[in-house]
């Protein structure tokens, strides 16, 4: 007798992916593999329906597919009521457990069949196109779904959905998309860079570490004051975040950090306790390309923190390498 809950299970590390990575939403996408869940088991009770499951991960692809589709659709209208700047929930990984957690983190043999970016920068960029662009592109560039099933999940046909994946191939390269390429070691060395010029307060050294186009962007959710459109340009962005932490230090401000991975790629999770005790929790990815910083991303909607582990005792600024 099959174990239905077995065989499922086998496959939810991936779905949970491929759900994140459409719906920039930790939540949003266990749901979504939840109900992938009961239309299997719904399909499994129909011998018609079973007979279509010739081949039980793409069939499950395709359907997880559909319902993130549907729930891009009513998500568009949802992030224009957004107060302020949108970024996705992070999946925050510890650096000690490695590129993948739960499924989430981006696993090596599912990166970018085109596209070599990683982390939220790439989820950023991901707001820029259409539900049915993200789902062809998320399905063919990152998780390599063969055309027809992706044609089949969105209903349409091969060539179309060729064009859609063209198409958010062409926005996910556009000149002003901040790009995120560097590996491991060039990510070590840029932080690092990054984090010594913030801590000295060294203007110069900051702009050197930043990127000609780099952007900054902001996610307080309206629970704190934050730039409500992105800032960006070196000395822009040199200017701000260096404003960021004077602040801090003039309200008598204790700053902590650890450096984790952040959807995959090297970022940092800060807190900030005021002198009345008031705590302030965020949790910055950077991007990195051709030795520079090219985009900050700074949650700090405390809801979209929920499921960040806090900071330890030891964990101090700045943060130990």
């Amino acid at each position: 007798m099959r174990d239905l809950a077995t065989e499922f299970e086998a496959e939810r590390g991936r779905l949970l992916a491929v759900a994140y990575r459409m719906l920039g939403s930790r939540g949003e996408a266990e749901d979504a593999v939840q109900e992938t869940w009961l239309r299997y088991a719904a399909a499994l009770a129909d011998p018609a329906a079973r007979a279509e499951i010739r081949h039980l991960g793409a069939w499950l692809t395709t359907a997880c597919a559909r319902i993130c589709l549907d729930v891009l659709r009513s998500a568009r209208v949802r992030r224009e009521a957004y107060p302020g700047q949108w970024l996705p929930e992070p999946v925050v990984t510890p650096l000690d457990q490695g590129p993948r957690i739960d499924g989430f983190a981006p696993d090596p043999a599912e990166r970018a069949v085109r596209t070599d970016q990683v982390g939220t920068a790439l989820m950023v960029v991901l707001e820029r196109l259409t539900p049915e662009q993200r789902v062809a592109f998320v399905l063919h560039d990152v998780f390599a779904v063969p055309f027809p099933r992706i044609a089949e999940a969105l209903g349409t046909t091969d060539a179309a959905a060729r064009q859609l994946a063209s198409r958010a191939r062409r926005a996910v390269q556009a000149p002003d998309a901040p790009r995120d390429t560097a590996d491991p070691a060039e990510q070590r060395r840029v932080v690092a860079a990054f984090v010594a010029a913030v801590e000295s307060g060294d203007l110069d050294a900051l702009v050197r570490v930043l990127a000609p186009g780099v952007v900054l962007i902001g996610d307080s959710g309206g629970h704190f004051p934050a730039a409500r459109r992105p800032v960006v340009g070196v000395d822009a962005v040199a200017r701000f975040v260096l404003g960021l932490f004077g602040r801090a230090g003039r309200y008598g401000a204790t700053l902590r950090a650890r450096p984790v991975l952040v959807d995959g790629a090297l970022g940092m999770q800060m807190e900030m306790v005021y002198s009345d005790g008031r705590p302030l929790r965020l949790v910055a990815a950077l991007a990195v390309d051709g030795g520079r910083v090219t985009g900050i991303f700074h949650q700090l909607n405390p809801e979209k923190l929920r499921d960040v582990p806090p900071l330890g005792a030891d964990d101090g600024w700045p943060p130990r390498w």
